[in-house]
Formats: C-alpha cells, sequence, structure tokens
C-alpha cells in the first residue's frame, strides 16, 4: 500500500525497493527517519465536500500523518484515522494532541487491502492518495463502502495516471487510476455524486506542474 506522499523525483526506480513502498515496514521506516513528511494540511478535495455536509462521524484511511484527521476533528467531526504504518500513526496522534482535538480522534492500525469494517459505520468514510498495487483500489473501494453508514458519503482520491509520473516503477503506474475505473467496487446501494479528473497543482523543484486527481464521491442509500 503506498499512500499520501508526493513521489521522488529523479533516479530510475528500483522495482524491488518500489513494491517495499507498499508495505508498512518501508513507511514505518520513512516515518522515523524525518522530522516531517507532509504539510498537515487538508486535502483540498476533503475540504471541498466535508465542507458542504454537518459534522458526524468520519473514518481516514491511509490517514498519514494526520492532516486530514486533525482538520476534521477541528472542524467539529468525531474521527478514526487509520493506517498500516505505527510510526504514521503515532506521529499522527501527536499533531491531534498539538492541535488539541485529541479527544475528538480515535486510531486503528490496518492494512487497507484487508480492511474489515466489523460492523463500524462511519457518516464519511475517506482516502486520499493511497494506491494498491496491481489495480487492487477497486477492492479497497468496496471494502471502504462496507463502513458507510446509511446516508453517508464515501470520498476516494487519487493520483491519475500522467505525463508527471514516467520517473515512477512500472508497479506505481498501475496503481493509479482514473475515478471511473474504481465505480464496480461501489455496491448497488450506492449512487455515484462525483465521478471526475480534477487538475491539482504540484509545487516541484523545477517550478510548479500540473496533475490530475481521480475524485470519486459517492452516496449511500438510506435504509
Amino acid at each position: 500500500m503506498s499512500g499520501h506522499h508526493e513521489h521522488g523525483r529523479s533516479g530510475e526506480p528500483d522495482e524491488q525497493a518500489a513494491a517495499e513502498m507498499f508495505e508498512s515496514a518501508a513507511w514505518d521506516e520513512r516515518y522515523a527517519g524525518q522530522e516531517r513528511f507532509w504539510s498537515g494540511e487538508p486535502n483540498p478535495q476533503l475540504v471541498v465536500t466535508a465542507g458542504e455536509i454537518n459534522p458526524g462521524t468520519a473514518l481516514d484511511v491511509g490517514c498519514g500523518e494526520g492532516g486530514d484527521v486533525v482538520w476534521l476533528a477541528g472542524q467539529g467531526w468525531r474521527v478514526t484515522g487509520a493506517d498500516f504504518s505505527a510510526e504514521g500513526l503515532a506521529r499522527a496522534a501527536r499533531h491531534a494532541e498539538q492541535a488539541g482535538v485529541a479527544d475528538r480522534v480515535d486510531w486503528w492500525q490496518v492494512d487497507a487491502r484487508t480492511f474489515d469494517a466489523g460492523g463500524r459505520s462511519y457518516d464519511l468514510v475517506t482516502t486520499h492518495y493511497l494506491h494498491a498495487p496491481d489495480g487492487g483500489m477497486v477492492d479497497v473501494t468496496r471494502r471502504l463502502a462496507a463502513a458507510v453508514a446509511p446516508g453517508g458519503l464515501l470520498l476516494v482520491v487519487g493520483h491519475a495516471p500522467s505525463h508527471e509520473f514516467t520517473h515512477l516503477s512500472e508497479s506505481h503506474r498501475k496503481a493509479m487510476f482514473l475515478a471511473a475505473e474504481l465505480l464496480p467496487g461501489l455496491p448497488d446501494d450506492f449512487e455515484p455524486v462525483v465521478v471526475d479528473q480534477r487538475t491539482r497543482t504540484l509545487e516541484r523543484e523545477a517550478g510548479p506542474v500540473e496533475a490530475e486527481d481521480s475524485v470519486l464521491l459517492a452516496r449511500r442509500a438510506e435504509r
């Protein structure tokens, strides 16, 4: 599983190293080696979606250092942050403490590829830039949909295949997806609300570049 990161910018990828980036140990090591990995700012598609609905309960899968979790909690949501990296969750918990929202947040160590809601449900289930290998995001979408409460929303955002990512390994390129490719993962009681490619500006050493986000937003029917 690979998530939430902006990819490296130089050098030919090593396939074994690339494959390891889908596993939790590699992320534990990355977090342990850097003081801060992401900006801590919430992802813009989440801000647009959550800003239009009343706060309730939310689950963020692949939460990384917790930027989205902290933002949601600050907006009044009760949030569970889930990630397969124990080191990432520890960092996220510290960020929640620093932001004064720790009482509104729970943490869950889980791999999205084997995620099972276990009867738990949330008004909003979200994941950003989490990429399962070999087209596995359709199955991840199906697993996450099971955690959405009746009337609730599922938001899946990821990197679309792009010429900006030609330096990546083949396995990472295969893990990218278009929003429409996730539709087979939606159960019958979900209605797509947004199935779109949205342009986002990435800051690079050589200057800003434009890349596409794949955005799937779907609502579960009321029972």
